[in-house]
This record gives C-alpha cells, sequence and structure tokens, in this order.
C-alpha cells in the first residue's frame, strides 16, 4: 500500500545512493560509442523548479498506474548557472515494481531547449508502485546524473488514503489521551493544589491555565474544566478570565513539539515509555512512562497520516481546494467546524503540521485554519456550558469573546502577519524546488504562527480582564429565582470523571456539604428536647432526606472514579470517603431513627429535665458538636495532629459521659421528681450522643490507620 512508502525511507535513499554511484561511474564506461558524448566544457545536470509551479522537474510526483505522468524534465547550465543548449539528455527507467513492466518512454534521448531544458514523458506500467528513471549526460567531471522517483496509484488509492487518515488520526488522538493521562497522574497532586490555593493575580492564573492545558493537552478540556468548577461553586467566574487566556498560550506548547520531526522515532518512545510504564515499580516513573508512550503513539499517527497524505501532492482537485482555503472566511469556518467536530484544536493544529510536511498547504492559507480553530474550543465550552448555571455561561461567554476579539484582530493583516512569521522562521534549503522548501519550513512557520497569535492576544487581553468580566456580567446579569430550586449535587460533574484527581476532589467538597448537613441535625436535637420544638423534628427529618441522597450521589460518584481508573494512592483516598459518608450516614440514622417516638412521647408527657441533667445534657451535646466539627476538618486538611487529639478528646468524652450517667443516678436515689420521670429518655439522649461521638471519632481513626498505621483502640 502506497502509505507504507515512507516506512522505508532509509533502504530507499541506500538504494538511490548506490543507484547514482553505479550510473556515474560504470554506465558511462559501458555506453554505445554513439551515446557517449563527451564534453571537454564542465556542464551540470540538475532538477529545474519553477517559481510558482509545483513539481516542475516531475520528481516524486503521483499518477494513476496506465497513465502518462507530467513530463519528467532536467536542465543543464555550465558552471555559471547558464542554460546550455543543445546538450543531448539520455533518460532511462531503472526500476519498477513487479508487473509494471509494460510502462513506456518517448524519446530516451533528447536535446536541451533554450532554457536548458530537456523533459520527456513517461506513461506508467499497468501495476502500482514506484518507478525510477535516471537522466544522464556526459560531461568533464562526474555531476552528470540524477534520479527521479515517480508513483503510480493503484485503482483504489482512494480508499487506502481514507484508511490511512482515519487511522492515524485515531492514533494522533489515542496518543494524546495517554500522554495527557500520564502527564495528569504526575502532576495531579500539584495541579490540585494550585487549584485550590487560586489567588486573583492574573499574571499566576495565566501561568496556570498554560501549565494546566499543557498537562492536559487541549484548551478546549481546559475551558470545558472551568466551565464545571464555576458550576460546582469551586471556583468564581471572575477567578477564571487569567486561566482561559492561559489556556490559549499552553495549547501552543503541542503545536511546537509537532513541529519537530520526530516522526522516524516515534516507535522509539513508544517502546521506551512501554518500558518504563510497565517495568518500572516507582509510581512517578511509571507515569512518565505513560506520558512518553502516548507521545511516541502520537507521532505515529502523524507519520500514518502525513505517509497517507503523500498522495496528494500532486493530486490537482486537492490542490484547488486548499488554494480556495486561502479565503480567510472559508479557512477560519472550515477550522471552526472541524474543530468543535473533534474537540481538539491540538489535533487540527497537528493535521496542519501534517500537510505542511508534504508542502500541500502555505502558510497564508494555514493562517485563517488556525484562527478558526481557535474559535472551535470555545464551541465546545458553549456546549459544556447548556445545562450549567448561569455563572458558569459566563465561562463560556468569556471564551467566545476572547476568541472572536482575536480573530477579528488578525483578520485584516493575514499577509503582514505571514511575513513576519515567515521573518522569525527557520529558511527552507538552497536551490530546492517549491513543494521541497514548503515541506522543509511549512512545520515550523505554522507552529510559530499558532504561538505568535495566542500569546500576542493573550498578552493584550491581560491588562483589561476585569473590564473583560464586567462585560460578560452586562450581557448576562445575574437573575433572581422566584422560588428555591430543588435539592441537588452542587460538586460532583460527570465532565470531570475524565481526570480523576480531580474529580476526588469534588467528591470530597460534596461529602464535606454532607457533613454539613448532618452537623445541623445533631445541632437540632436539643431543640426537639430541651425546648420541646415539635418544627425541629420536620426540619431533621427534611434533612435526613438530604443525607440520604447526597450518600447516594456521592458512592455512585466515586464507583464511576475507579472505573475510570485510580492510582494506589486515589485508591485510599477513595476509601476515606466512602468510609467518611458511611459514617456521616450513620450518624444521620442515629438522630433521625428513633427520634420521631421519643420526641413525640416526650412534648406530649408533660415533663421536663431537672436543671443539673439539663447542664449535662447541654455540655455532652455541645462537645458532641465539636468532636463532629473536628472530624469534618480532619477529613477535608488531612491534619494528622487534629486527628490524635481527636482520638484523645473521644476517650476524655467517653469518661465524662460515665461520670454524667454517674451522677444521673445520684439524683435518682435522691428521688428528684424531674429526674425519676426523665430518667429513660435522659439516658436514651446520652446513649445517642455517645454513638454520635464514636462515629465522628472513627472518621479520625480510619485516616490515622491509612496514613500512619497507628494502631486502634
Amino acid at each position: 500500500m502506497h502509505y507504507f512508502y515512507v516506512l522505508q525511507n532509509r533502504n530507499r535513499v541506500k538504494r538511490e545512493l548506490f543507484l547514482l554511484l553505479f550510473f556515474v561511474i560504470l554506465v558511462p564506461a559501458a555506453m554505445p560509442a554513439d551515446q557517449a558524448v563527451h564534453y571537454t566544457q564542465s556542464y551540470i545536470l540538475e532538477k529545474p523548479y519553477l517559481p510558482g509551479v509545483r513539481g516542475y522537474s516531475g520528481d516524486r510526483q503521483h499518477a494513476r498506474a496506465g497513465d502518462y505522468a507530467d513530463p519528467v524534465r532536467a536542465r543543464v547550465v555550465d558552471r555559471d548557472g547558464n542554460p546550455v543548449v543543445g546538450i543531448p539528455v539520455i533518460f532511462e527507467v531503472v526500476g519498477y515494481p513487479s508487473g509494471g513492466g509494460d510502462y513506456r518512454i518517448d524519446n530516451r534521448m533528447v536535446p536541451t531547449d533554450t532554457g536548458g531544458i530537456a523533459g520527456v514523458n513517461f506513461r506508467l506500467g499497468s501495476s502500482g508502485g514506484e518507478y525510477q528513471l535516471i537522466a544522464r549526460i556526459r560531461s568533464a567531471d562526474e555531476e552528470n546524473v540524477q534520479l527521479y522517483t515517480l508513483f503510480a496509484r493503484e485503482p483504489d488509492w482512494l480508499v487506502f488514503l481514507f484508511v490511512g487518515l482515519v487511522g492515524g488520526l485515531a492514533l494522533f488522538l489515542l496518543g494524546m489521551e495517554v500522554m495527557s493521562r500520564g502527564m495528569l497522574r504526575s502532576a495531579g497532586d500539584k495541579m490540585r493544589t494550585i487549584l485550590s490555593n487560586l489567588t486573583n493575580n492574573r499574571l499566576s492564573a495565566m501561568g496556570l491555565g498554560a501549565f494546566v492545558t499543557m498537562v492536559i493537552q487541549s484548551s478546549s478540556a481546559t475551558n470545558v474544566m472551568l466551565v464545571s468548577f464555576v458550576n460546582a461553586g469551586l471556583m468564581k467566574f471572575r477567578q477564571t478570565i487569567g486561566i482561559i487566556l492561559g489556556a490559549a498560550v499552553g495549547t501552543t506548547v503541542t503545536a511546537q513539539l509537532i513541529a519537530f520531526k520526530l516522526t522516524d522515532y516515534a516507535l522509539v518512545f513508544v517502546a521506551l515509555g512501554f518500558a518504563l510504564h510497565s517495568f518500572s515499580n516507582r509510581e512517578k516513573v511509571s507515569n512518565i512512562g505513560e506520558a512518553v508512550m502516548g507521545f511516541g503513539i502520537l507521532f505515529f499517527g502523524m507519520h500514518i497520516m502525513s505517509d497517507a497524505m503523500f498522495p496528494l501532492r500532486s493530486f490537482d482537485p486537492f490542490i484547488q481546494l486548499l488554494l480556495r482555503l486561502e479565503n480567510p472566511l472559508l479557512g477560519i469556518l472550515v477550522g471552526t467546524l472541524f474543530t468543535a467536530l473533534i474537540q481538539s484544536s491540538s489535533a487540527f493544529v497537528g493535521i496542519m503540521i501534517i500537510l505542511g510536511t508534504q508542502g500541500l498547504i502555505s502558510l497564508e492559507a494555514s493562517i485563517p485554519l488556525l484562527f478558526g480553530s481557535n474559535i472551535g474550543t470555545a464551541v465546545t465550552a458553549m456546549i459544556a456550558s447548556v445545562k450549567a448555571d448561569r455563572e458558569a455561561r459566563k465561562v463560556a461567554l468569556a471564551v467566545t469573546l476572547f476568541k472572536v476579539f482575536g480573530v477579528l484582530l488578525f483578520i485584516w493583516w493575514i499577509k503582514p502577519f505571514a511575513s513576519v512569521i515567515e521573518t522569525i522562521s527557520p529558511g527552507g534549503p538552497a536551490g530546492a524546488d517549491e513543494m521541497a522548501v514548503l515541506a522543509e519550513v511549512m512545520p515550523r512557520q505554522i507552529a510559530n504562527a499558532h504561538t505568535v497569535y495566542n500569546v500576542f492576544v493573550a498578552l493584550l487581553i491581560l491588562p483589561f480582564t476585569i473590564s473583560l468580566a464586567k462585560f460578560v456580567e452586562w450581557i448576562m446579569p445575574v437573575k433572581k429565582r422566584a422560588e428555591l430550586p430543588a435539592f441537588k449535587v452542587n460538586y460532583l460533574d460527570e465532565s470531570m470523571l475524565k481526570t480523576p484527581v480531580m474529580a476526588l476532589s469534588l467528591a470530597k467538597k460534596e461529602t464535606m456539604r454532607m457533613g454539613e448537613v448532618v452537623h445541623e441535625m445533631v445541632t437540632s436535637i436539643l431543640a426537639v428536647f430541651i425546648y420541646k420544638n415539635s418544627a425541629a423534628m420536620k426540619v431533621i427529618a427534611q434533612r435526613e432526606e438530604k443525607v440520604d441522597f447526597l450518600r447516594d450521589q456521592i458512592n455512585a460518584y466515586l464507583l464511576k472514579i475507579n472505573r475510570a481508573g485510580t492510582m494506589e494512592e486515589r485508591a485510599n483516598e477513595t476509601f476515606q470517603i466512602l468510609y467518611t459518608v458511611k459514617e456521616l450516614e450513620l450518624i444521620a440514622d442515629v438522630v433521625s431513627g428513633p427520634i420521631h417516638k421519643k420526641a413525640d412521647y416526650w412534648i406530649a408527657s408533660g415533663y421536663n429535665f431537672s436543671p443539673e441533667g439539663k447542664a449535662e445534657l447541654e455540655e455532652y451535646h455541645q462537645k458532641t458538636c465539636r468532636q463532629l466539627k473536628r472530624a469534618l476538618e480532619v477529613f477535608r486538611e488531612l491534619d494528622m495532629e487534629k486527628a490524635a487529639e481527636m482520638k484523645k478528646k473521644y476517650k476524655e468524652y467517653r469518661m465524662m459521659s460515665f461520670e454524667m450517667a454517674r451522677l444521673h443516678y445520684e439524683r435518682m436515689q435522691q428521688e428528684a421528681e424531674d429526674t425519676l420521670m426523665s430518667s429513660k429518655t435522659h439516658l436514651e439522649l446520652m446513649a445517642m450522643l455517645r454513638n454520635i461521638n464514636s462515629h465522628a471519632t472513627n472518621i479520625a481513626r480510619i485516616l490515622l490507620q491509612w496514613h500512619d498505621h497507628t494502631p486502634d483502640d
């Protein structure tokens, strides 16, 4: 298949060098006398190129098997570079594929014209593959042979082209995903720490956006993540503006990497990454290996796509299509639609760079496509915000305004912008034809255009982030709701499941929210029994329903995180969240389970606690609430010292409850009426608070067991 030719590049180069030496040294000696024309002057035979004409020499062109190719041309010049007229140039076929012997070459000996050009018509054989010709002259030195390679396309070459493009793109996207996963696992904790300590400094926010995007390899994914964070209440809208600007800068790093010609070493990266990932016992090294392996898969996908596109270099309908893309509006539209379709601007820029490696696209045609790819990332953010709240939709709107502003700013200056990029980018090889020059310089020029554009626009808007935020808020003002919304999860976001580290942070936030609801339930206990507030029972029942709802949602979310794949240390964190959710649910059950019967009985009985009993219940209830508050702080902060303090407090409170029980029995012996009548309820409430204290302390116990391996009491 034609897209495997590039895989054999090195062997072909060796073969071509051998053929050149063979025809330089041996062929002239064996030539018949009538053909071995020798000139005392020093002439040079070269492949001609004509500005503005692709593949003028006819070398490395593609044509359908059995059809005539474009003329194969050679030029003869003297040492001063002047064309020489009337020099016979001999054309011969030196290689063809099996079954391709029915080729035809017209006029094997052709004299040069006034431009020093000699050309021959060549009909390819009926078999697809490589056909090699030489052009030669007899001169006073050895510079007398040029080798030409022509490619015959099979009748079904378009099928192989489609398979190569789709398969290569699939490998490219897979490589991005694997590399992103490895980098995210390596840098996930650092990224989460930075996000949790985010300040309002716009420059640091921009740096954070660039860092996050370099890790996850997609500005679209970064923007979607910001929508999710604002929707979950983890960030404020204004904090996201700087990160949005940084995301645009971070995505250019991928393009710069892709522009390096590393495709020949793609499988080396795959093998090295696989070895590190599979055989290293250190998790950090294993994650780095996964990233390296993804890097190799990405470049191997590029290799296949580049090879598949090679026949398009001489396919006129495709060339005409690319020329139409120099129309800015059409280029922007194509770039927007394609980026929105594959949801990755990096992937689309990678495809443009591949087109550049084949000399199939000019810089002026690629710039509108780059503009469109930037707008395409905003489309992804808009789609992600459809079901989000108003605050989160502001993020998507800010992304869109930022992208559209940049395009509107640059669209009028495409040619000057292209000139600047050509000036700052490396030049092509001297003396090469236009196609070869484009193939050499275009990948880096496309990457540089992508970088310069995004960095310039981001720095231009950076001083005006507050103004941009105010403008977005003016377009989308906050609306007051007529009624309270239905109870729902605040932090759990399905779109974050692809990033387990961040998803666990959201699950932890939702668990803290569940803990606050449970704390409110515990706080409400005395309102029922001390103050006989029957309305408090209804509040406790409503909060118990919320606890059950959050328990189910958090557990289901954690299950999805595990299915997405988590590292061992993340598995420990998942267990801690699950365990904490279970303990909080048990506390809610302790509060809500028997309270209805006890409360109805107590309120209807008309009994009251003795002043001493009431004081004891209030004191122990207060300490229980504090212990539960400490448990939530330990869970949130992973504070080992506070966890150890909780265990000591638990023992202290347990002894206190025993002492209070002893005092209660002493009052009963004194036959105090209030004590006798309230004894059963008093003791049941003390037991309830003791159980709550125990479950709260269990949250600290499990943390100590997993992190410090402290033996449990």
